[in-house]
């Protein structure tokens, strides 16, 4: 590991650096760096800006226990640190649960400037990306630039992550009046990304136009695409995606969009070579390895699913995203060739996802199908029938690609009756989910069930259709109550549907617009909104309704404070 050049004796006057030393005095820091040396030279460097609330962690397990542990105003992670989690996973997983409040700074070190490296620690955004070796000062102004920004954007961060999107607006506005010279870029890449997320695309277009009149800036270019892809102008937003790659060869935001693209236009082999470019470039990436072995097997390319999947396991030893979903697609694969290969993945599977009932679920449908092409069909019956009871177990609770599994397991097992009561449920909380319908059409069409499954498909869509025109016929009506029945009722029968809660939050916000407001109602409109956001609603069809529910609730907190 190369060693830092930890000199003090380039940092700045001795006023300029008194005034920086009192602002830092109170940040608490947490120092991770798996080489005992390195992290007492790194120590001595912070106590050097008199920052003495100093956390040491010699690996990435405990930093994330401190992070756990307490709230940390600066992160200084190396990216290398010995077996276990690097860098990059430590900042996902903080990411992922939250461990690194608005506030915080997150300072990316490394020796290595690999282009794999660097663009895979780049993918999760830290605040800060530092090169060894470093001076004191080079830290320093690093340090004091990242919180100087965040504490001039704090009222905006704090209402974001509160949620309060109509409030980190209003927020945005004012410092945008300001005409702040360093900050006014920044802030109009984050006005219009709140723009987006309320669904304001005119607003966000404007924004995005008039930045690139000035400048070309990359993420104004990305930002119109994005705004073409909600518009669903897919022909738009490819060009824009492959001019910004063609650009900027190393922007992986661009190729993930355009990935997203070619799938929304039914173009998956388009979306898997996409998506094999951008591993390419940044292997580390967990998520976009299994989307890529997803999509790879999909599509039949077996041998880019079994180097995505194997990748993805690995990467998954250290990840907060591994997923037994990924031993399962490599046993999948192995179940077409080599059956032993595909029993040994269960077991390590089993192994290492003990006690775990989606897993074992994953393995007993497997195990099914294996041991039935083994002709040991004793051992594929009991293995189904472990399934059943697993299923049984978890209910709506295990994923829709697992549920539809199960459904393909029942009815090549014969099991008619089980798959057709299964796959009836399915159909009511996901027919208007047009990829899943796919998945769904692929089943019935493998188990020989395609015509009797179009019917069960036709009659649920036209009993759905009735439920959602009675409901908004009451609503147009003037009906509030009773239209908020109908999808009350509807949404008891099919909970996972998206568009009924969707309905049901429009129908309640209208409600809380017209007629008297309080507490529980805000609170029943929080639930749906938490539902559909749990069970996969787009965020662009969600945050607008969660932004007017905001504005809502903070327009009765303030009249209950002046009366």
């Amino acid at each position: 590991m190369d060693l830092f050049d930890v000199s003090l004796d380039t940092l700045p006057s001795p006023f300029k650096l008194h005034q920086m030393k009192q602002s830092l005095k109170s940040k608490k820091v947490l120092i991770v760096e798996d080489q005992a040396t390195m992290r007492k030279a790194i120590r001595e460097m912070i106590y050097g800006f008199d920052m003495k609330l100093i956390t040491e962690a010699a690996n990435g397990s405990s930093a994330i226990a401190a992070m756990r542990k307490e709230s940390f105003d600066i992160v200084l992670c190396d990216y290398n640190l010995g077996s276990g989690k690097n860098g990059q996973q430590v900042l996902e997983e903080a990411r992922f649960r939250k461990l690194l409040p608005f506030y915080a700074v997150f300072i990316m070190v490394t020796a290595e400037q690999t282009q794999s490296m660097v663009l895979g620690a780049m993918d999760n955004k830290p605040d800060e990306y530092m090169t060894k070796p470093f001076n004191a000062e080079q830290l320093l102004n690093r340090i004091k630039r990242n919180i100087s920004r965040k504490e001039y954007l704090g009222d905006i961060e704090k209402a974001i992550d509160s949620g309060n999107i109509s409030l980190a607006i209003a927020q945005c506005d004012k410092k945008l009046l300001e005409n702040n010279r360093l900050m006014h870029t920044h802030l109009l890449k984050l006005r219009a990304q709140l723009a987006i997320k309320i669904g304001d695309l005119k607003k966000a277009t404007a924004i995005y136009q008039a930045v690139l009149e000035q400048s070309e800036l990359n993420w104004a270019t990305l930002g119109l695409g994005i705004i073409a892809y909600l518009q669903d102008d897919f022909s738009e937003a490819e060009a824009i995606f492959r001019k910004l790659i063609d650009d900027y060869p190393m922007m992986l935001e661009a190729f993930d969009w355009l990935a997203k693209t070619h799938e929304a236009q039914g173009d998956f082999a388009g979306a898997q070579n996409t998506l094999n470019e951008a591993t390419a470039l940044s292997p580390q990436a967990i998520l976009r390895q299994q989307k890529l072995a997803t999509m790879a097997n999909m599509n039949g390319e077996l041998t880019i699913a079994e180097k995505a999947y194997k990748t993805a396991i690995d990467l998954g030893k250290n990840s907060v995203h591994h997923s037994s979903g990924d031993f399962a697609g490599l046993a999948k694969i192995y179940s077409k060739t080599d059956a032993k290969s595909a029993l040994k993945t269960l077991k390590d599977m089993r192994s290492l996802y003990f006690g775990n009932p989606e897993a074992e679920l994953r393995a007993a449908l497997l195990e099914t199908e294996v041991f039935h092409q083994l002709a040991d069909e004793e051992s594929s019956v009991q293995a189904y029938q472990t399934a059943q009871k697993l299923s049984l177990e978890l209910g709506n609770k295990a994923p829709t690609d697992l549920r539809l599994e199960m459904i393909k397991t029942s009815y090549l097992k014969g099991d008619d009756k089980a798959a057709n009561k299964e796959l009836e449920q399915l159909i009511k909380n996901h027919a208007d989910d047009d990829h899943f319908m796919g998945d769904v059409r692929k089943v019935l069409n493998e188990t020989g069930n395609a015509q009797q499954g179009e019917k069960l498909i036709a009659r649920i869509k036209k009993e759905l259709v009735e439920i959602n025109n009675k409901g908004v016929d009451l609503f147009r009506q003037g009906n509030i109550t009773e239209a908020t029945q109908v999808f009350q009722k509807a949404a008891t029968t099919m909970p996972e549907n998206k568009t009924i809660m969707i309905n049901m939050v429009k129908i309640l916000l209208h409600d809380l617009k017209t007629n008297e407001v309080n507490k529980e109602k805000i609170q029943r409109i929080q639930t749906f909104i938490n539902k559909a956001s749990q069970f996969g609603v787009k965020k662009e069809k969600i945050e607008h309704l969660q932004a007017q529910l905001n504005n809502l609730s903070h327009k009765i907190n303030s009249t209950a404070s002046q009366e």
